[in-house]
């Protein structure tokens, strides 16, 4: 089974043990499979996937969107774990960023597909994209450039700590 559309579909989609997600790495033996030309010189993190037209239908028919046609993306530094944002991405949106290795949201505000980092600098280069057990949320594993916020900050949950690591267990 392939995440994506492609005239060659090596099967680099594998099912996880355990709760069942799919996953789509982008490391070394897979990224060959995956991207013919293989990574893309000069571009950090090695990633730049190319053919990619369009999500697998089985693939598409398994996500569970918003009212909007959305999915969360909760968008995590690959070597790290460190959670840096929230995105939202479609069919669409998650084709392209396959497809490029680069992460590509749908703003909600402005109604339009955005590229991580294509005016601020602060790219996201794909490592795995994965589908959780239920297909209602999407892991996105990066190599970050720079801060992941708007607000120039590393992370967008470094601000407010509603708990803190004494609170009680059992309150």
């Amino acid at each position: 089974m392939a995440l994506v559309s492609r005239r060659a579909r090596p099967a680099l989609l594998n099912q996880r043990p355990g709760c069942g997600g799919l996953g789509f790495e982008t490391g070394s033996s897979s990224l060959a499979l995956l991207n013919q030309r293989g990574a893309a010189a000069g571009e950090p993190g090695g990633t730049r996937l190319s053919g990619v037209t369009s999500l697998d239908p089985a693939i598409a028919a398994r996500l569970k969107r918003s009212a909007d046609g959305l999915v969360p993306a909760v968008v995590q530094q690959h070597d790290t774990g460190e959670v840096l944002m929230l995105g939202w991405m479609d069919d669409e949106a998650l084709a392209r960023t396959l497809g490029s290795g680069r992460a590509t949201y749908w703003s909600r505000s402005r109604q339009e597909y955005w590229v991580k980092g294509e005016t601020s600098g602060n790219r996201q280069w794909v490592k795995e994209v994965r589908l959780d057990c239920d297909g209602d949320t999407l892991l996105v594993k990066v190599d970050q450039e720079g801060p992941a916020c708007h607000t120039g900050t590393r992370t967008c949950f470094d601000a407010d700590l509603l708990t803190s690591a004494e609170a009680p267990a059992d309150a």
